[in-house]
């Protein structure tokens, strides 16, 4: 497996208008991707999100991260002040239930 994780920073006060219009317009589109297993955001404190990402290769965590430049070039980048920052990598260790 192999995961990418987007860190982006925004005005804390849109974060849930962010996360209305991820869950409605980008999960269809990530979900979408070649290898997909999973797709989370996380709140953090002082407007941080983190989208954690996890496919089956790195070609998919590379398709979902074209989409989500393309997708936030589109639909959110009046949220977003500055570009994400992204770090992909091997899953090495692993538990699910």
């Amino acid at each position: 497996m192999y995961a990418s994780i987007r860190r982006y920073i925004m005005d804390p006060g849109s974060v849930d208008e962010l996360a209305r219009r991820v869950n409605e317009g980008f999960v269809p589109i990530v979900s979408g991707a070649p290898g997909f297993v999973a797709y989370y955001v996380l709140s953090a404190r002082g407007g941080v999100l983190l989208s954690i990402n996890v496919f089956e290769d790195q070609a998919g965590a590379d398709e979902s991260n074209r989409r989500a430049a393309d997708w936030v070039r589109e639909n959110i980048a009046s949220l977003l002040p500055t570009p994400p920052e992204i770090t992909a990598g091997d899953v090495i260790v692993h538990k699910a239930w």
